[in-house]
């Protein structure tokens, strides 16, 4: 298990107009990764980052990416995108039959592979993936929009995740977290083991750039810094 976290931005809930502001931004204070919410309109109730978006972003930042594909058919659609070496990669288990054929897919492209979880799925789905699995996401809230309220449950969840990954010795798979990471909330959740943090609107990325630095700072200190 990682000592301390590491942080995922989430390129959704930044402004266009401020969007080379926040990559420099993460960029001088080494943000470790660029969070990616694919999202279809079908799987969620909402349509954000396509191809031609990642494919612009690789070009102006040289961070891995934190791919989250909330779509239906992953193991297709996936293959639309430019997934590199070092990349993170989610994908529902909720969104296909072939969860094991997009893990496959993944570890083809060199990257860490992860299975994303809704906060009403439980954790004993995983038992069959545990040996393709770099990462699990756990979502504590409904996946589709940013701003939601953080589904207290899914504390005890990450808890819950991180015991059975000691247990069966597979600490070196990583727990990120997902959906409403305020300060207080990552703090938590890093206590509770999950050791990579997806960060929007509730701590880093807001309608300006004044006082990133310091947001960012205050998101160190929630994860163990």
């Amino acid at each position: 298990m990682l000592d301390k976290g590491m942080i995922s931005p989430s390129m959704m809930c930044v402004r266009l107009d401020l969007t080379m502001d926040y990559l420099r931004a993460f960029e001088r204070n080494n943000v470790e990764l660029l969070h990616i919410d694919v999202m279809d309109g079908t799987f969620v109730p909402n349509i954000t980052i396509g191809v031609d978006y990642v494919k612009q972003l690789r070009e102006i930042s040289n961070k891995p990416f934190d791919f989250h594909f909330m779509v239906e058919e992953p193991e297709e659609k996936m293959k639309w995108f430019d997934i590199r070496e070092g990349d993170w990669v989610s994908v529902h288990w909720e969104s296909t039959k072939h969860i094991d054929k997009c893990m496959q897919y993944i570890k083809s492209r060199g990257a860490k592979a992860s299975v994303a979880l809704c906060p009403g799925t439980p954790i004993w789905v995983l038992e069959e993936l545990y040996d393709y699995l770099d990462a699990v996401l756990l979502l504590s809230v409904n996946p589709g929009f940013a701003g939601q309220k953080l589904i207290p449950s899914v504390i005890e969840k990450v808890r819950k995740m991180s015991a059975h990954l000691k247990e069966i010795g597979r600490e070196d798979i990583t727990i990120i977290a997902d959906g409403n990471m305020s300060n207080e909330n990552a703090k938590l959740m890093y206590e509770a083991g999950a050791r990579i943090f997806v960060a929007g609107t509730s701590s880093i990325v807001k309608d300006t750039i004044e006082g990133v630095d310091e947001r960012i700072a205050a998101k160190r200190r929630s994860i163990g810094y």
